[in-house]
């Protein structure tokens, strides 16, 4: 009872026991405690240090937008333009003839080299000629006898007429021989035709060149039996001096033309090769179609070309160049300051004080490098041809002029930047 008692009676421990036992805990939380700051310390630096260099690009940024940006600029001028409508065309021959015989015969003779140019005349074959000089021989016995015939009845004729003004013979014999000269005339008449007929089948038996042209592959060759019912004929010859070009253009450009072909002008027709660099020859606008295709909304037209080197060939496809008209004093630019984007069709225009301005512009036709503008700009100004890409509204730049020798860089970024624009 007494070790019972005295166990209870032990006194419990006192605050001072707990305070020397704390220690350790109390140095671990201050120890989370000071990592936990230097975390939060480290990544405020790593914020900042991110949010300096943000803010050094931005500055930098706005000190190089507020550099002067060199570009080159050319002038507005006062010229002529032309009015020059595009089309693909297909060269036409004026004649495409194929050469058939009118006679059936044996081809003797093939008188022409393939591909070589003949004149209207040339003798081209020579179909055997033996039986048509014996049909011709028999029509001209024929004829001489009938003549003969006819001879004697109006010689009775005559005759019977003397006799019948005595009353020696009946009137009704002088009737019957008159009808018996007119049957011999009808005779004679058809014996001359078969004789004409038969000197005909001799002409047609040498076959000549119906137009001047460049003839192609002979179809058939010498010993064969040519027949008038062949369908491919001996050859075939296309006239290639003169020679058209057919092309269409949209129905819009219809009342400029007719306009000019009331007017009696002369619109000059231009034939350049598919990459359009090389021109192969120039003629004129001969003829207009009648009517308007319903389904492509174009209608044809045919120019004529002399085609003195025959640069031209039958079924080339080329592009075609029509110069309708010319403005005069018209206001122009180059075509390379020609920008689109939201303010629609704009160009840079610079100021006095050496900054650009986006001017919204009307454009009107263009010819080549050239575009004539119809409202805008005026004759004197100075738009921004290279370089523009860079540019905004109430920029600085330097100059350089387009007819000036630029800047090394400067070429090279120009010609990829219009090259883009044109595709």
């Amino acid at each position: 009872m007494d070790d019972l008692k005295s166990h209870d009676q032990t006194p419990p421990p006192s605050h001072a026991t707990f305070r020397r036992k704390a220690p350790p805990r109390a140095r671990r939380s201050w120890r989370y405690i000071l990592w936990a700051i230097l975390i939060i310390l480290a990544a405020a630096a790593i914020v900042w240090w991110f949010s300096s260099r943000t803010t050094e690009r931005v500055a930098t940024g706005r000190f190089a937008g507020s550099a002067a940006i060199p570009v080159i600029a050319a002038p507005v001028e006062t010229g002529p333009i032309d009015i020059v409508f595009n089309a693909l065309g297909t060269v036409t021959p004026l004649a495409t003839v194929t050469v058939k015989t009118q006679i059936n015969g044996q081809i003797m003779r093939i008188d022409f080299k393939e591909g070589q140019r003949v004149e209207k005349g040339d003798l081209l074959a020579e179909i055997d000629t033996r039986p048509y000089l014996l049909q011709l021989d028999q029509a001209q016995g024929q004829l001489l006898r009938d003549q003969a015939l006819l001879k004697t009845a109006q010689t009775d004729l005559v005759r019977y007429r003397t006799l019948a003004a005595q009353d020696s013979i009946a009137r009704q014999q002088v009737d019957t021989q008159e009808q018996l000269v007119r049957q011999y005339e009808g005779i004679v008449r058809m014996d001359q035709a078969q004789v004409e007929s038969a000197q005909l089948n001799l002409i047609y038996c040498h076959i000549s060149a119906p137009v001047s042209g460049r003839v192609g592959l002979r179809q058939v060759d010498e010993g064969n039996y040519a027949s008038v019912s062949d369908a491919n004929g001996i050859v075939v010859i296309t006239q290639t001096q003169p020679i058209t070009v057919v092309f269409s253009l949209p129905e819009d450009n219809l009342s400029a033309v007719l306009k000019r072909l009331r007017e009696s002008a002369t619109l000059q027709v231009v034939a350049l090769d598919r990459g359009q660099n090389t021109t192969l020859a120039t003629g004129t606008l001969s003829s207009v179609d009648n009517q308007i295709n319903t389904t492509t909304g174009t209608f044809r037209l045919k120019a004529q070309f002399a085609n003195d080197d025959e640069r031209l060939f039958p079924n080339q496809f080329v592009n075609i160049r029509l110069l309708v008209d010319t403005q005069r004093d018209a206001t122009v630019m180059p075509s390379a300051a020609v920008q689109r984007g939201a303010p629609g069709t704009y160009v840079y225009a610079v100021q006095q004080d050496d900054t650009v301005a986006v001017r919204p512009v009307k454009l009107g036709v263009s010819q080549g490098e050239k575009v004539a503008v119809t409202s805008g700009l005026q004759p004197g100004d100075r738009v921004v041809v290279d370089g523009a890409d860079k540019l905004r509204d109430g920029a600085k730049v330097t100059l350089h002029d387009a007819r000036e020798e630029a800047p090394a860089p400067a070429p090279g970024a120009g010609q990829r930047q219009r090259r883009g624009r044109q595709g």
